[in-house]
């Protein structure tokens, strides 16, 4: 039986443990520790945690602050007020000294669902990945939260570390064995790559399984970095692919399907399907009818490989 967890639940446990280990590790909140799951580590460790109250711009301003005093500083809040309303704080006061800041975030992309357009962070990653000196870290499940975590803590600079909202399938072992920068090959098939990152690594494996049965056998690389991007495991897959696929909750334009047909174009051109949101505003709804209204599902992003493949 598959297991479904939520990334914030697990990102709230490692917190725990990272606090004892990194003693310069301090936690900031913009009012919404409850639903960060931030709230374990401020009891535990009232003296480093911050709560901002509703003022994201100045968290992440506090946040430049400690850095520059040899704190490590995670800065939790949303995707889309992180990116949005604190860009400007992120861009010149973290990004441009290249300040050790992690911008902690949940609730990216459609999956927010009830919350409408205003909080479905679809461009948040175009905004992050811009911007020089950032890394950019989408986890898949609960169980990659803790390891590209702990590394995206140990690593000098600025990261962008995006979860969604939602319980989603467990993918890994627990003690997987995952490196930040490097792609993670979880499927090889032929002529067909399959490219995807954070929630939409469970549906990419499940529209694989879809199209196995009918004897399409697809390749799924989880491109859980996106920024720096992993160009030479990527190369080595699309060599044997007709068809480079591109999955993710956001914008398709300037998200992972930007990054991955930007770097195929200039050292491996290959025909591609980008799959995500088409540029557009979403409803508000429940998430597992919002992703089958914009053909997000395992059903429709296998019927849409099925169509665009040789002879359809």
């Amino acid at each position: 039986m598959t297991e479904y967890r939520m990334l914030r639940e697990a990102f709230g446990e490692a917190l725990l443990e990272l606090g004892d280990e990194f003693q310069n590790l301090v936690v900031l909140d913009a009012d919404i520790s409850s639903s960060l799951k931030t709230d374990a580590f401020a009891k535990k460790f009232p003296d480093r945690h911050i709560n901002f109250g509703v003022a994201e711009q100045n968290m992440l301003m506090g946040a430049a602050g400690l850095a520059t005093t040899g704190l490590i500083p995670l800065a939790c809040t949303y995707a889309t007020f992180a990116s949005m309303r604190a860009c400007e704080q992120i861009r010149s006061m973290i990004c441009y000294p290249k300040l050790n800041v992690k911008v902690i975030v949940t609730h990216g992309g459609i999956e927010v669902g009830w919350d409408g357009p205003t909080h479905q962070a679809t461009e948040d990653i175009a905004m992050m990945r811009s911007i020089p000196n950032m890394t950019v870290v989408v986890p898949a499940d609960a169980h990659s939260v803790p390891i590209l975590l702990r590394q995206a803590i140990e690593m000098d600079g600025p990261v962008y570390f995006r979860m969604g909202r939602n319980p989603v399938p467990v993918i890994y072992p627990a003690l997987v064995k995952l490196t930040l920068g490097r792609a993670s090959i979880l499927r090889k098939g032929e002529g067909i790559l399959l490219v995807v990152a954070g929630s939409m690594v469970a549906t990419a494996l499940q529209a694989a399984d879809r199209l196995d049965s009918i004897g399409i056998h697809a390749s799924v690389l989880d491109m859980h970095t996106i920024k720096p991007l992993d160009g030479g495991t990527l190369t080595n897959l699309a060599e044997n692919a007709d068809l480079v696929v591109t999955l993710e909750d956001h914008n398709i334009i300037g998200g992972l399907g930007g990054a991955v047909a930007e770097y195929l174009s200039e050292h491996l051109p290959r025909k591609m399907k980008r799959i995500g949101v088409q540029d557009i505003f979403t409803e508000s709804g429940v998430p597992d009818q919002l992703f089958a209204k914009y053909h997000l599902d395992a059903d429709a992003v296998s019927e849409t490989i099925i169509n665009i493949l040789p002879g359809k």
